[in-house]
């Protein structure tokens, strides 16, 4: 009996999807929950897993080809059928060597992965030889064979009169690879390219004085991590609820625009950008107004690591009033982030730097933060932006006034 693979359901708001990674090929053997098959979409990558123990049978949708929701990928066959012809070893060597034989004829069969390693790598299927059922070549042949390729020149050194050979390159020192672009990092490129075609986008700058906060965070952290159960504190926490307190006093900056409508929103939920590598991910802290810093800190960790092992849902990456990216991360010192419709704003924080300050009439040394607030003027006045990024400013060199609310 033959058990169907099918794509997962997918929710309203995605068509299809693509298949990004084959797990399993004709013929590897199977364990129920055993993951078989990545389905990349705009958003989220999901996963197929076995429904039962088995061997993999035919792939229906190799990688690369677009799937509809609930659309079969290929066939699991159960473990009956798959013991029947392990059974046999006589007859499978027997079968495996007419194909040999047949292969100098003709050319052998790839597995859907392998043809498209084969390709990527400039390789024919008649030079690669197949170790797999009936001389199928598998993913494993096509990387044994470009690893000889790329080992064929050393084998043979030049001769050292030829002043030709003296010059070349090693082979694999200009390479080239073209792999197609996947499909979250297309989407935010078409979503970047909307916000700046679509939207009035300004960008309004200011700086922050770290001091107060750095201090803060060096005398409770330790704290703090034995108080949450190892949650530590971080900077981000402290900017998601001064942005939160902000976003109270602003309510326009926490508004969107759907149509000839503007929707203001009574509640503040947050977006973190995370980077992946399949792109940038924005997950979402929900009611920011009603966690306190150890849920922030926890929630962000949790999410850095579904985006890193690419476990993210999509309820998870739905909605936001606002979105906080932190470039600092990478060493950005100033930046201007682009709006995340429908939001109307996004903050950029960025990396901490000590700098030559006037203070009090004299020049002091301190850890500045720059900070960027892009904004859509359609719906936010430069005056509402500024002070937004005033009130963030003058919350974090004052931690004291997020406690009073002042």
């Amino acid at each position: 009996m033959a058990i169907e693979i099918k794509a997962p359901t997918f929710p309203e708001s995605v068509a299809d999807g693509t298949v990004a990674t084959w797990h399993k090929q004709p013929g590897d053997a199977v364990k129920r929950d055993e993951l078989l098959v990545d389905i990349e979409t705009d958003k989220v990558v999901m996963e197929v897993l076995a429904e039962a123990d088995g061997v993999m049978g035919d792939i229906a949708k190799a990688e690369g080809d677009t799937v509809l929701s609930g659309e079969v990928l290929g066939v699991l066959k159960d473990g009956e059928a798959a013991a029947a012809p392990a059974a046999k070893p006589s007859e499978a060597k027997a079968e495996s060597a007419p194909a040999a034989a047949e292969a100098t004829g003709e050319e052998p069969m790839l597995s859907p992965a392998a043809r498209k390693l084969a390709e990527e790598n400039g390789l024919v299927a008649s030079e690669i030889s197949g170790t797999g059922k009936g001389g199928r070549v598998t993913k494993e042949d096509v990387l044994n064979a470009v690893e000889a390729k790329k080992n064929a020149p050393a084998a043979k050194p030049a001769a050292p009169a030829a002043p030709a050979a003296a010059v070349a390159l090693p082979e694999g020192d200009r390479t080239e690879k073209r792999v197609p672009m996947t499909r979250l990092r297309a989407r935010i490129a078409e979503r970047l390219v909307d916000a700046q075609s679509n939207m009035a986008m300004l960008t309004t700058f200011n700086e922050v004085n770290m001091k107060p906060v750095m201090d803060l965070r060096s005398k409770y952290k330790d704290l703090f991590e034995k108080k949450h159960n190892g949650v530590r504190l971080g900077f981000m926490s402290f900017f998601v609820k001064a942005a939160t307190e902000a976003l109270k006093r602003f309510p326009a900056v926490n508004a969107s625009i759907d149509g000839n409508d503007i929707v203001y929103h009574g509640y503040q939920d947050i977006g973190v950008a995370v980077s992946s590598d399949r792109g940038l991910v924005v997950p979402i802290l929900r009611n920011t107004e009603h966690m306190g810093l150890a849920d922030i800190e926890g929630t962000i960790a949790d999410y850095g690591r579904k985006a890193r092992d690419g476990k993210l849902t999509m309820e998870e990456m739905t909605g936001g009033t606002f979105t906080i990216s932190n470039g600092g991360v990478f060493g950005s010192l100033v930046s201007t982030p682009i709006v995340n419709p429908p939001q109307a704003a996004i903050l950029g924080m960025h990396k901490i730097q000590e700098r030559p300050m006037a203070v009090n009439g004299q020049v002091v040394i301190l850890p500045m933060m720059y900070l960027a607030l892009s904004y859509d003027h359609r719906l936010i006045d430069g005056k509402e932006a500024v002070s937004f990024l005033v009130a963030i400013k003058d919350l974090l060199e004052d931690p004291a006034r997020l406690l009073l609310d002042v």
